[in-house]
Parts: structure tokens; C-alpha cells; sequence
């Protein structure tokens, strides 16, 4: 596994395997059921990866938007590709909503809705990460809507 995949936690933070990527739960959380979607290989730019990672890409959201709309009832999804810090392909998946959602005794605001993500103020996981992993892990071996 490359460094970024590590730094998010892997494999504690695992929710979802796929052949050319990973899904984790982000460690903080600006809204509930945030994620990381995390390339596989080492390849430090989008265009690097190889075709079949961009081609599992359609799946790939596919799966994240089914499992999370059925999970917090998102009103708007945000795929984050920043690589500022984290050198490997990735994305920061954000559902947005206003107000609230609830999931394993955590709820979690969208303090920034309905403008950009309030990363700043998110909820950092501890304890929580392993209830809240497994929590959201059969939403992932349902069938996307």
C-alpha cells in the first residue's frame, strides 16, 4: 500500500476493495459518511493511473453514491482531489446536507452547507472509527440503486 492509503488509516479505516482502489473512512469527518477514495498504485498524478483505474472509476462512484445515499441521505455529493500533502491519487468524498445526520451514538453537522465544505470543522474520529467503519460497510455490499 502506498503512504496516502496508510496515512488514512488502512487498514482500520477500510470499507470497501475494488481492483484498482480503496475505500476508507476518513479519519475526520466535516460530514457523516465522509471518505477517502484512494488509487492503488503509486502513481502521484490522475493521468498516471493506468486505463483500467480510470474505467473502475464508473463503479467505483457508482458503489459510493448508492452506499452513502442509502446511509445519510445526501443531498449533494463532493469528490475532492486536492494532493497537497498526500502525494498519491486520491479523492475526499464529502456527502452534503443540511443540518444533521446520525449514525452509532455520532452525529455530525455540515457546518459549511450549502457552500464548500467546512473541513476545518470536522469530527475527528477515535473510538468511533471502528463502529462507524462497520456501520457503513453493508451499505457497500448492497447492489447500487
Amino acid at each position: 500500500m502506498n503512504a496516502t492509503i496508510e496515512k488514512f488509516g488502512y487498514p482500520a479505516t477500510l470499507v470497501a476493495t475494488f481492483d484498482h482502489w480503496l475505500v476508507l473512512l476518513r479519519p475526520a469527518q466535516p460530514t457523516l459518511g465522509s471518505l477517502v477514495l484512494a488509487a492503488r498504485s503509486d502513481a502521484t498524478a490522475f493521468s498516471a493511473l493506468p486505463a483500467e483505474a480510470h474505467a473502475e472509476l464508473k463503479e467505483v462512484s457508482a458503489a459510493i453514491e448508492s452506499a452513502l445515499s442509502r446511509a445519510v441521505d445526501y443531498a449533494k455529493i463532493n469528490y475532492l482531489m486536492l494532493m497537497m500533502v498526500d502525494p498519491h491519487v486520491h479523492f475526499h468524498v464529502i456527502p452534503r446536507y443540511e443540518g444533521e445526520r446520525s449514525a452509532v451514538g455520532l452525529s455530525v453537522a455540515d457546518a459549511g452547507w450549502p457552500g464548500q465544505p467546512d473541513l476545518a470543522r470536522a469530527v475527528k474520529l477515535d473510538s468511533d472509527v471502528d463502529s462507524l467503519r462497520e456501520w457503513l460497510k453493508p451499505f457497500f455490499a448492497q447492489p447500487p440503486c
